[in-house]
């Protein structure tokens, strides 16, 4: 008996052992693994939460993006899984012991309100800003890099209150317009920088690639004191990518559209905890088309290639940038039979040929914990030479630009104050050349300048933002700018924001409008006054998020500014039936009244899970009051509407459509031209680092040249009139992008 009991407890002690060893097993048995990666990079996502709803289950993921739930739900539970920056996603839990793989794509709205702004020097946040800041995000970037490679035009002229306008139906050069007001009254930023500016604006915006951006960020109205002169319209900020640290990229695009363009474009960066770089290398090839069959080009030809590497230091508290870009084109237009290298007989042939190169050098050094501030120091040098080959003029010309800074940032109790000093110029200089015209009128400016800017957050809900600038003109003396914005917010929804400032622009003789034939007639600068501007924006917000998961945002604002002395260019009246010759001399002058250009946008924002709907309509009033005959400002089109909706089917698939409408626009002379529709859609697949998208733009084929002609005249030395619609006609295109991002 004494030896069964024994046996017994043997057996018994041995059988706790054993389910003692076993507990851990079933412990494990009875998790759950979920693993969170990136839909695009396959990469872990760190951070991210897998919850069962209305339970207190739930786990974050670790650094291989996985997350245990203990206990296991039971199969087919709904889990909830979230992560900063990607899309909420509501699954199925499997089976106990079966792990869970689920793929994340990329969320905008999930990250808007940590988005931060550069062009206003503190770092804020948007939301916090009381300035009005429109930012394009990386997203919105990458989708555009898909649909235009080349260049950013067509993604700035989707931006409520901008347009880009063609000038050029034989060189393809276009203006950024902001509020009514031409190109030559906005500035063009790069990484707080200025960047075009002069004769060196020419084909500025056409020649940058959406796959070198991080963000763009615009500031529409008076905004000098922010950079100096230049910015009446609105300033435009464009942000370069940065380095990752341990996150290295790689990516490459390849597009061809039905307009005979081909691009193909390459980014790759790289980080550890001492250096860092970017390298951007891309190029275009465009070959000429006739649309319309009248024997010009409506597309030049192009061949574009640019070159970008930035390198970074990262100092204790600080980071050192130093950049370098280089861009170099060439690009023809005219008559078919030249361009396209056809054999020329009996009368004299029009062509115009653009060689341009661009080099730019910059430099950011920025240090933080400095006295408890920050210091930032940052400068560039850019050369430009453009040279002009037409049958009937030959020219060439080079302009050499330079802008230094130095600002202090610091924080004091509920002050963000920065103040500054900067020194920027230009040099302009006619190249010899076998010209068969006289050179180009040379200047050289200068001018010093020094700023402070004070943002008081005075209570939870109000905030002001206070600007003063003081600039020096070698030429033109004098300019005080003070500029005072105000944040109010008046619930959780709702936001109201007004601010205004003063401007000023100095006299160049050569802007985007002008054709190329007409420079040399240009009349050098004498006896004219900078042109000065007043300008008031102010908007009212209202975003708010259902429970259900909708958001809506109702926007709506107005604008307002006042152009003194504005600068106009002597014309010759040309009958387009017997045209004159390009022969009478140019000279700018300052109008006796000034130009005004006023109104309103209204947008609405629906978002609901995958599924985003926008509206938009855009009033503008812009008049010239020194010209009583002729009182509207050019192509600035009373009515805009527009709209987009987006919708993605699933992770890998998404569908986008787009159209708006400009209304009438008044011309040069006071006649009128009609409203014209435009409809473009777009489809997306994605799968891995594969990113497929096919893009119709134009869909309804709406040109210009339906109605009337844009070229006239004597076919050696034609007259081109104004462009107020396109002329390309209707265009597809098909990208190809891979992209992999590691950890």
């Amino acid at each position: 008996m004494r030896f069964c009991v024994e046996l017994l407890n043997r057996r018994a002690g041995g059988l706790l052992v054993v389910l003692f060893l076993l507990l851990p097993l079933a412990g494990r048995a009875q998790s759950l693994t979920v693993i969170l990666r990136d839909s695009l990079s396959q990469a872990p996502v760190i951070g991210g939460s897998v919850s069962v709803p209305g339970t207190g289950v739930g786990a974050a993921t670790d650094v291989r993006g996985e997350a245990v739930l203990t206990p296991a739900p039971a199969a087919g539970t709904r889990l909830r899984v979230e992560a900063l920056g990607y899309r909420t996603r509501l699954v199925a839990a499997p089976a106990a012991g079966t792990p869970l793989t689920l793929q994340l794509a990329a969320s905008a709205q999930a990250i808007e309100e940590e988005v931060l702004v550069t062009a206003t020097r503190t770092n804020s946040r948007l939301e916090d800003l009381p300035t009005r800041v429109e930012v394009i995000g990386e997203e919105e970037l990458t989708e555009e890099n898909g649909i235009k490679p080349g260049n950013i035009a067509s993604l700035l002229g989707d931006l409520a209150g901008t347009q880009i306008q063609p000038t050029s139906p034989t060189t393809g050069n276009a203006d950024l317009r902001i509020q009514g007001l031409p190109g030559r009254y906005s500035q063009i930023l790069r990484d707080g920088l200025p960047l075009l500016g002069g004769y060196s604006g020419s084909f500025g915006i056409l020649q940058i690639p959406p796959l070198d951006l991080r963000q763009i960020e615009l500031i529409k109205g008076s905004s000098s004191t922010l950079y100096g002169g230049g910015a009446i319209a609105g300033l435009v900020n464009l942000v370069s990518k940065a380095p990752v640290l341990g996150t290295p990229q790689l990516t490459f695009t390849a597009n061809q559209s039905t307009l005979k363009e081909s691009n193909l474009n390459g980014f790759a960066s790289g980080r550890n905890q001492r250096v860092g770089y970017t390298l951007f290398a891309g190029g275009t090839r465009q070959q000429s088309t006739d649309v319309d069959g009248d024997g010009f080009v409506d597309v030049p030809q192009l061949r574009n290639f640019m070159v970008h590497p930035r390198l970074f230091y990262y100092p204790k508290n600080g980071q050192l940038a130093l950049g370098y870009t280089g861009t170099v084109e060439n690009r023809q237009g005219g008559d078919v039979a030249v361009v396209q290298d056809q054999i020329s007989t009996g009368v004299p042939k029009f062509f115009v040929t653009n060689r341009t190169q661009r080099h730019s050098a910059d430099l950011i050094y920025t240090q933080d914990s400095l006295a408890g501030g920050s210091l930032t120091v940052k400068g560039t040098a850019s050369w430009f030479r453009r040279g002009v080959s037409t049958n009937t003029v030959d020219y060439a010309a080079r302009q050499l630009s330079y802008y230094s800074e130095v600002s202090y940032l610091h924080r004091y109790g509920h002050h963000t104050l920065v103040g500054g000093l900067n020194v920027l110029g230009e040099d302009f200089q006619p190249l010899p050349a076998a010209s068969r015209t006289s050179l180009l009128n040379d200047y050289t400016y200068a001018t010093v300048g020094g700023f402070v800017q004070d943002d008081w957050q005075l209570t939870p809900t109000l905030s002001v933002q206070g600007g003063l600038r003081l600039d020096h003109h070698n030429i033109y003396g004098n300019f005080l700018l003070p500029r005072a914005a105000v944040l109010f917010k008046a619930s959780a929804d709702f936001t109201l924001r007004l601010n205004g400032g003063y401007g000023y622009r100095v006299p160049v003789p050569y802007v985007n409008e002008l054709d190329e034939r007409e420079m040399p007639l240009v009349q050098p600068l004498r006896g004219l006054s900078a042109e000065r501007s007043q300008g008031l924006n102010g908007d009212v917000n209202y975003l708010h998020r259902f429970a259900s998961g909708l958001s809506l945002n109702l926007n709506q604002g107005f604008f307002y500014t006042r152009l003194q002395d504005p600068l106009v260019l002597s014309q010759p009246v040309i009958d387009y039936t017997n045209p004159l010759q390009y022969t009478e001399p140019l000279t700018w002058y300052n109008a006796s009244a000034p130009t005004v250009s006023q109104g309103l946008e209204s947008y609405a924002r629906l978002r609901y899970d995958e599924t985003e709907i926008y509206f938009g309509y855009l009033y503008t009033y812009a008049r010239r009051q020194y010209d009583a005959a002729n009182p509207n400002v050019p192509l600035a089109a009373r009515h805009k509407l527009s709209t987009v909706a987006t919708e993605e089917l699933g992770e890998h698939l998404a569908l986008g459509i787009e159209a708006s409408y400009t209304g009438r626009q008044y011309l040069d002379d006071g006649s009128t031209r009609p409203g014209y529709p435009i409809l473009a859609a777009l489809v997306r697949y994605t799968t891995g680092p594969w990113t497929f998208i096919l893009n119709g733009e134009n869909l309804l084929d709406y040109r210009q040249t339906r109605r009337e002609a844009v070229a006239f005249g004597n076919r050696a030395n034609p007259v081109f009139p104004e462009l107020w619609a396109p002329v390309e006609g209707r265009v597809f295109n098909l990208s190809v992008n891979w992209k992999l991002v590691r950890q």
